[in-house]
Parts: structure tokens; C-alpha cells; sequence
């Protein structure tokens, strides 16, 4: 379950305050934590707030069940002690459980973050348009995604590293799952960004299951009345029937 929440598209009923931020997560929350594995923030809908929207995130975790997984989407990374703060800020301070972390500067951007016993959730292959910039770039022995994979994979075991891996880049998970194939991977963009539930499935799952697959706005979004907490649920209710299926 993705928290991205947005103040303009919160159901009619609710004022377009910040306090109507927490009221909906609450909500939500409360509605689908049964059929929830997991929880992730994207703290930019928070930080735009500044210490406001702090307090509204950190409300928010606490509101989430000890027994789901939380993540922290921050897409922070950075070296020395700036990489140790912003771990520091995150998995201690805040106690998430994971967070995402870029891995463009390298091995000791990525390192500080795995000295909390947390986990660190690499950016793999994303599934934006602009993903082609940089991460199919051909590096003589496969595409750019692929060497960052392996190597990342170097710094971290299947315990307290995992990666992102896009929805709609499913037909790149098995050629992922031959690099890593004991790790978990994040997959966010099943839903409204078009990620196909069933063709993740074929191509990532592996003994262990090894997936974590996102859903935000094709979830917490599925009704802007009154009745949008129990049209989240059924929402909820029904894709972890169709996981289910694949499992």
C-alpha cells in the first residue's frame, strides 16, 4: 500500500487542510491493514510542508501495524556524514524499516544506511520514461541497470538489501532475477501507472516469493465520496485475492 497522498485529490467531503491528510491515512489504514503486507511513504507528499507535514508523516507510522513492513520512499544517498544523517534521520530516528536509496554516487553512498540492521531498498530499474537516460545504457557487458544491480548486490545480502524494479519493466525481471535471485524486490506501478499484477508475477516470483508489489493511487484513490475508505478495502481485497492466485 502506497501513502501518497495528495490534499487535491482527497475524497469531496474532506477540507483541502493538512489535518485532513492524517484523517484520510488514518482512514485507509485502518480499512485495508488486513490485506497489507506493507506500507510506503513517499515523503515528498509530507516534506512540501515542511515541519508540519514532518509530524503528519511520523503520525502516520505510528498509525500502521507493528506486523507490516514499513518503507520509507526518500530516494536519499549520499556520501560520509551527510549519508549517515539522512540514515540516521530515517531508520533510527524514525524507525521505518527500510528506505529507498540511490545508488548513482556509489558503494560508500549506500553503506551508511546499512548500519541500522534495516533494510536498504536500491533504485534498480524504474519505470519512467526518462529510466532510458541513463539505466539502458549499454556498458559493453548489458545495459547500465544491470552492472548497478550486480554490484549493489556486492554491498548488501538478501537480508538487508532489496531492489526497486518497475511494474511496467516486468519483461526485465527475469534477465533481473538471473542476477539476483535470492533478493526481494520492490515493484511499484501496478494500478493506475498500467503495471500488469500477472506478468510481474511470471517473471519475478522466486522460491521465497521475492516480491513486494506496490499499489498507491489505484488504491487509496478508488472512490472520492464519503464511502472511499471501504472502496479502498474492496480494492485492497481484491488484489491480494489475485496475489494470491500467483502464490
Amino acid at each position: 500500500m502506497g501513502l501518497d497522498t495528495d490534499i487535491e485529490k482527497l475524497p469531496s467531503h474532506l477540507p483541502k487542510t493538512t489535518d485532513s491528510i492524517l484523517t484520510f491515512n488514518k482512514a485507509i489504514i485502518e480499512a485495508t491493514h488486513d490485506y497489507a503486507v506493507s506500507y510506503k511513504i513517499n515523503t515528498a507528499f509530507y516534506e512540501q510542508y515542511g515541519a508540519e507535514g514532518w509530524t503528519i508523516m511520523e503520525k502516520t507510522l505510528e498509525l500502521i501495524p507493528d506486523n507490516c513492513f514499513t518503507i520509507a520512499d526518500a530516494k536519499r544517498g549520499d556520501i560520509g556524514n551527510t549519508g549517515k544523517m539522512y540514515a540516521k534521520a530515517f531508520l533510527k530516528n524514525m524507525d521505518f524499516d527500510s528506505l529507498t536509496v540511490s545508488p548513482y554516487m556509489g558503494q560508500d553512498s549506500v553503506e551508511p544506511f546499512l548500519s541500522y540492521g534495516k533494510v536498504v531498498i536500491v533504485l534498480g530499474l524504474t519505470s519512467n520514461a526518462g529510466s532510458k537516460d541513463f539505466q539502458h545504457l549499454s556498458t559493453g557487458n548489458g545495459q547500465l541497470y544491470e552492472t548497478v544491480i550486480e554490484k549493489a548486490a556486492t554491498w548488501g545480502n538478501p537480508d538487508n538489501m532489496m531492489f526497486v524494479v518497475g511494474a511496467t519493466q516486468a519483461e526485465k525481471l527475469k534477465e533481473i532475477r538471473a542476477i539476483v535471485p535470492n533478493h526481494f524486490l520492490l515493484v511499484p506501478g501496478v494500478g493506475s501507472q498500467g503495471g500488469s499484477l500477472s506478468e510481474v508475477s511470471t517473471f519475478g516470483i522466486n522460491a521465497n516469493c521475492g516480491l513486494l508489489v506496490n499499489s498507491s493511487r489505484g488504491i487509496i484513490y478508488k472512490s472520492s465520496d464519503e464511502g472511499f475508505a471501504e472502496a479502498a478495502r474492496a480494492e485492497a481485497r481484491s488484489l491480494q485475492a489475485e496475489m494470491a492466485t500467483y502464490l
